[in-house]
């Protein structure tokens, strides 16, 4: 087991949905542990979780990061899915090598591969073999489409009763990021985890007309699941900022789960806490306030 009075867990991504939970499921073990945050004011806008620290860093500056890195023994690697994040990924396990980190736990993707027409995919990929090529320990966690994605949607749903994707009537087996957060946290403070793949997911497949079907059902009102175009779907993500490169990786992303290859459901999350993963019809009833 990990040491719990003396941080030599580093967490990245920590102020994003899933580093956030780690770092709050962490603090609840009594685990000492440094999160990762871009600058001092990100910092002092939050509040440390208990048994956290506050470490500044920048996956860009080698530096910083080798910093943040000193005395740490296992350290969660995530980012944005951005243009980039296969060069930061990649510089960031060059430098936890020569920091002398014994196991990365990486938060990867469903179905990585090298040869997957998805660039998400690719990217992932590429980052996994990098850490096997280090010989430092690993641990890959690869979830399917997250739950809280669909919050996303929250202002179609909650002004017009519906949501639109492009994953006709594919079934996915979608996972709840706290059941992300929960297997990491077993794998950052036991053992037994190196070398392991853990596919994530929720205990069932669903299409997107079965969510809506669900969160009509729960929320007692009718909401309905438009499927649209992909060009029509990358028009609305430009349209709302996102970048050109982030786009066009969610819309492979998209054909992907169209094709059926997110359906297989995984006994990972029972297997690794213990605790069987949320089915969606309950993290509708906990997120009812955000979609009403």
């Amino acid at each position: 087991m990990i040491n719990t009075t003396s941080p030599s867990i580093l967490i990245t991504g920590a102020t994003g949905t899933i580093g956030s939970e780690l770092a709050r499921q962490l603090s609840a073990k009594g685990i000492a542990f440094r999160a990762l945050v871009r600058s001092l004011e990100k910092a002092r806008s939050l509040s440390e979780p208990p048994g956290g620290e506050w470490v500044v860093g920048d996956f860009s500056d080698a530096e910083s990061i080798g910093k943040a890195l000193d005395g740490i023994e296992r350290a969660f690697l995530l980012t944005d899915s951005s243009e980039q994040a296969e060069t930061l990924q990649t510089g960031f396990v060059d430098i936890a090598k020569r920091a002398g980190v014994s196991h990365i736990v990486k938060l990867s993707q469903l179905a990585a591969s090298p040869d997957s027409p998805v660039r998400f995919l690719r990217y992932h990929a590429a980052v996994e073999q990098k850490i096997k090529a280090s010989g430092m320990a690993y641990t890959f966690l690869r979830p399917n489409l997250f739950m809280q994605g669909l919050l996303g949607f929250r202002d179609p749903i909650v002004k017009q009763g519906q949501f639109f994707a492009t994953a006709g009537d594919a079934a996915i087996s979608l996972v709840d990021i706290r059941d992300i957060a929960a297997v990491a946290a077993e794998v950052l403070t036991g053992n037994g985890h190196e070398g392991k793949i853990y596919d994530l997911t929720g205990p069932e497949a669903l299409t997107h007309a079965q969510l809506a079907a669900q969160l009509s059902d729960v929320l007692n009102r009718p909401i309905q699941y438009v499927d649209v175009p992909p060009a029509a779907m990358r028009q609305a993500l430009l349209s709302v900022g996102f970048p050109e490169w982030q786009a066009d990786g969610l819309i492979e992303d998209y054909a992907h789960y169209a094709r059926g290859e997110a359906s297989a459901v995984s006994s990972a999350v029972q297997d690794v806490t213990g605790q069987p993963p949320r089915d969606f019809r309950s993290f509708v009833r906990e997120y009812a306030a955000e979609f009403s």
